[in-house]
């Protein structure tokens, strides 16, 4: 079960998603027997049939389950870090609204590398030559400018929109959206930036597949809010929004 809860903080008062806080409702009469028979004097009332309820768990434990599959959540214990925000994101709506922000950025990457006839991606060696000299060739000089270009964009993009309303276009288009944790608030620019950082720069720079497929797995078997490597970053869930 996950167990990262973010430190307590002040979101902005303006925050569209930002949920109501729960006030803890006080228990109706002064026992949890119910109320003193009316009279104020005589013996107490016989005991109902099957006896007295049991007296409530004590703080802590106890609870009902909460609805995500934790177990500490609602009831006497430890509230819900979700109660009262919208249920957590389908696990397929979330693939697709990245291979969309995906799509979004690499098209136009590709368009505006044609006119230069980029081959970062392609090696080519002749008979006795180096690999390795030939793999540092391909990536140096213009190479490793577009792969700066690269990951300015796909950073610069996730982060943009996260901390802006919690929704990449591919999220806006799933009805999905990233929340802080702890209250449900937008992202604010720093978690938003860690997220996007953990989320895009190793499958840039390094694990091109390897990467995507860490971040998968870890969404699915991460209880009870589905955070993959780069939530657990930034403290963040994503929700259904629509």
């Amino acid at each position: 079960m996950s167990t990262d809860q973010p430190p307590p903080g002040q979101p902005p008062e303006d925050d569209p998603f930002l949920k109501k806080p729960q006030e803890p409702t006080p228990p109706s009469g002064g026992s949890p027997y119910g109320s003193p028979p009316p009279g104020g004097g005589g013996y107490p009332p016989p005991p109902p049939p099957g006896g007295y309820p049991p007296p409530p768990p004590p703080y802590g434990g106890g609870g009902p389950g909460d609805p995500y599959g934790g177990g500490g959540g609602g009831g006497y214990g430890m509230p819900d870090p979700l109660a009262g925000m919208p249920p957590l994101a389908d696990f397929g709506k979330r693939l697709v609204a990245r291979v969309l922000d995906a799509l979004i950025i690499a098209v136009p990457l590709f368009l505006i590398q044609l006119p230069f006839g980029n081959r970062r991606y392609v090696v080519d060696t002749e008979e006795g030559e180096d690999v390795t000299a030939v793999i540092s060739k391909s990536y140096g000089g213009t190479g490793l400018v577009w792969t700066l270009i690269a990951i300015v964009a796909y950073i610069g993009y996730d982060w943009w929109f996260t901390r802006k309303n919690g929704r990449t276009l591919g999220k806006r288009v799933l009805g999905l959206r990233v929340a802080m944790l702890n209250d449900g608030s937008v992202p604010p620019s720093g978690p938003a930036l860690g997220r996007a950082v953990v989320l895009w720069l190793p499958t840039l720079v390094c694990c091109f597949c390897l990467w995507p497929l860490a971040l998968i797995v870890s969404m699915l078997v991460d209880k009870p809010y589905r955070q993959g490597l780069h939530d657990k970053v930034a403290k963040t869930v994503v929700v259904s929004s629509s």
